[in-house]
């Protein structure tokens, strides 16, 4: 009897320290959050058209102390969730649960725009045997990226965007995640972008941009599009259809080609199909409205068009010759 009793002490003891246990954690998350939150609140809501670029920048470097300080917390990927930042915070977990990206913009007086972020993600060894959570920084250097159509970078090396989906493709050797993203830009034009991010197989490094596009007799890394400040370009996805679909963009007037702050969409409707490993481009597709609730996350601002939905074949737009056999 007394050694029944003496179990169930210890049981009772050890769900005690557990309950009290679970119940400081919560206390911590929603304390850390709350803290999270009233920083948020002085860098978007509070006299932020008064603010100078210098106080801004004063509020950001908390912001990143605080998230540097939590993600870097064990099991902070799976008991922080961030619910309340999902307003003024971008928060993309991957569909597959393998990372996530947390990241956000600081605009700045001269109308530019700076960008600021971690990737959380699960590294497996290649054999398997052992998973751990990695944490990167990402440092936005989208000024200093020469040629970014076709640069390969890693997060030191950002073209900072704001991203409202991921989207997973797999080859046999390969997993990518293309992400749909929004750059401010400047005070005349603003940027659509299709990027593609993976995960170096031996140390879990993050790289952005990858040779799967096949785009008008081009083979670009990611896809940039810039159009005027004033007007609005759909890009978004079709899971019914496994396409990528965007506004056509066009200069206002045919003198202006090439001066992409004066380009607009024509409400015709280009995209991307995945075909054989390569997100192939075609034109002229065919749009049908799809809402999706993650289309009004961290997308251009100005943008109030639905979602698309693409019914189309999606050809190679650089098919390889045949030879012609030769006649005896």
């Amino acid at each position: 009897m007394m050694k029944k009793s003496l179990t169930l002490l210890v049981l009772l003891l050890s769900l005690n320290a557990f309950s009290q246990s679970a119940s400081a954690d919560k206390l911590r998350i929603q304390t850390d959050e709350l803290e999270l939150k009233t920083i948020c609140d002085k860098l978007y809501h509070v006299k932020q058209a008064k603010q100078t670029d210098a106080e801004k920048k004063e509020i950001n470097a908390s912001l990143l102390k605080k998230f540097d300080e939590i993600l870097d917390l064990p099991n902070s990927f799976e008991n922080y969730q961030f619910d309340s930042l999902k307003n003024d915070i971008g928060i993309l977990v991957s569909p597959d649960k393998k990372f996530r990206i947390i990241h956000w913009n600081v605009a700045k007086t001269d109308g530019t725009h700076e960008y600021y972020g971690f990737i959380q993600s699960k590294f497996t060894t290649k054999k398997g045997r052992t998973e751990s959570i990695q944490l990167f920084s990402l440092t936005d250097k989208s000024a200093e990226i020469r040629n970014p159509d076709n640069a390969v970078t890693d997060h030191n090396k950002w073209f900072g965007a704001l991203y409202s989906r991921i989207i997973i493709k797999k080859t046999k050797t390969k997993t990518y995640y293309t992400l749909l993203g929004w750059d401010g830009n400047d005070k005349f034009s603003q940027k659509k972008i299709i990027d593609v991010l993976t995960f170096d197989p031996n140390n879990g490094t993050p790289k952005f941009g990858a040779d799967i596009f096949n785009y008008e007799r081009k083979y670009p890394k990611r896809i940039i599009f810039e159009y005027s400040a004033t007007c609005s370009m759909s890009l978004k996805y079709s899971p019914k259809k496994d396409s990528i679909v965007f506004g056509h963009l066009a200069p206002t007037s045919p003198q202006l080609e090439g001066q992409f702050q004066y380009y607009c969409s024509d409400m015709s409707f280009d995209g991307f199909g995945f075909k054989k490993g390569k997100w192939s481009y075609g034109t002229n597709v065919n749009a049908l409205n799809e809402k999706d609730q993650n289309d009004n996350f961290y997308g251009d601002p100005k943008d109030k068009a639905e979602s698309h939905n693409m019914s189309n074949d999606y050809k190679d737009p650089n098919p390889k010759k045949k030879k012609k056999k030769k006649t005896e």
